[in-house]
């Protein structure tokens, strides 16, 4: 039995889901042999994923994505990193209710990848996804060596909005080192930098973006692509168009930019992770996370999961908070079927502030439905 699940957002980790998930399919057989691979998508909560897959956790002080200093972590296993950039610059290291469409910055995303080549990295997999910024990664590639001056030869303001007074960039200074490594951008988005589904119209509201922030974001983040074309040649246009340039308000593009390949992220972190052997060793594949939808279908941690595992001959079945997806969607992307906790519990807010107990529940039925 493997449990792959990712977290119950707001509610459980990755983590929390396969000890809940264990607990309850062993009170219906008790002597179940149950292995644990907590998976993510390169979103928030992919370091920790990676560490509870056997890395090391390491902690670094970096800028949050007001300027503060805060205790970001990143993953390490001999020269391979993970790294996570809403770790540093992440919605959730915004004080409750305070958002900063326009102001936030990546610069300690930058500094978090200058951290993991410190230690020795020679691969990294530059997880983006839960990002409070939109700043097209200038934040990020200030932080390694990058100059992004206005009229005067000053600094820009931080953030996606001071990219407006943009008049000259340089990316000579960049950290040698990044040049000589395999660096990875891992992501469930596929968008490019700018336009109708670039970084500010798609996902600038999420970060509390108004009409006019996403406006004047768009206008900025054009305008920056535009100078970079001037500092390092058509390659700037080239990528901000590429798949994956508008992850996480931009940070995608400054790693295009930085030499990183992107890749689905579900599909990197399970190769990182050990997920093949581990599919191997198992009989049946538990995966899920909080909200199984149409969004799942889209590069999200369970689809990943079900797609290999369905390449194997594996059964799989998802469990979730809430399923907004009906049985033939289910059956067409490899899931048998999928148990969310409103089935067994149908107050929403009760599923919440309980899941853990309730997920032991569902995960009993799972036994008795399927190893019974």
């Amino acid at each position: 039995m493997l449990v792959a699940a990712d977290k119950f957002k707001g509610s459980l980790t990755a983590v929390e889901v396969a000890e809940r998930v264990t607990t309850g399919l062993r009170r219906v057989v008790p002597d179940l042999e149950v292995e644990a691979l907590p998976v993510a998508d390169g979103g928030d909560g992919t370091v920790a994923a990676a560490v509870a897959a056997g890395f090391e956790r390491r902690e670094v002080r970096v800028a949050g994505p007001l300027g503060d200093e805060v205790t970001a972590a990143f993953a390490l296993r001999e020269d391979t990193a993970v790294v996570e950039m809403a770790e540093a610059s992440g919605l959730q290291r915004l004080p409750a209710g305070v958002f900063a469409p326009l102001t936030a910055s990546t610069y300690g995303s930058g500094e978090l990848l200058r951290a993991a080549l410190d230690a020795g990295a020679r691969t990294i997999v530059f997880g983006v996804g839960g990002s409070a910024t939109t700043d097209g990664g200038a934040g990020m590639l200030s932080a390694l060596g990058a100059r992004f001056l206005d009229a005067d030869g000053e600094p820009v303001p931080p953030g996606g909005g001071g990219l407006a007074a943009l008049a000259g960039a340089d990316l000579s200074h960049l950290d040698p080192r990044l040049a000589e490594i395999e660096f990875v951008l891992a992501s469930d988005v596929d968008n490019p930098l700018t336009g109708p589904k670039g970084a500010p119209a798609v996902y600038g509201p999420q970060k509390g973006a108004s009409p006019d922030d996403v406006e004047a974001l768009e206008a900025a983040l054009a305008h920056f692509a535009k100078v970079l074309e001037g500092a390092v040649g058509p390659k700037a246009a080239e990528y901000a168009a590429s798949p994956g340039a508008g992850a996480a308000g931009g940070i995608g593009y400054g790693a295009l930019l930085l030499g990183a390949r992107f890749r689905p992220g579900i599909e990197v972190m399970l190769e990182v992770l050990g997920f093949a052997p581990a599919l191997d060793r198992a009989g049946l594949v538990i995966t899920g996370e909080g909200s199984l939808d149409e969004q799942t279908l889209h590069g999200k941690a369970p689809a990943g999961v079900a797609a290999a595992a369905r390449a194997a001959d594996k059964d799989v079945v998802a469990v979730c908070g809430r399923l907004a997806l009906p049985p033939e969607t289910l059956g067409r992307a490899g899931f048998r079927r999928a148990y969310p906790l409103t089935e067994a519990e149908p107050d929403v807010a009760k599923c919440i502030a309980e899941a853990g107990p309730i997920l032991e529940r569902v995960a009993e039925r799972i036994a008795r439905d399927f190893l019974t």
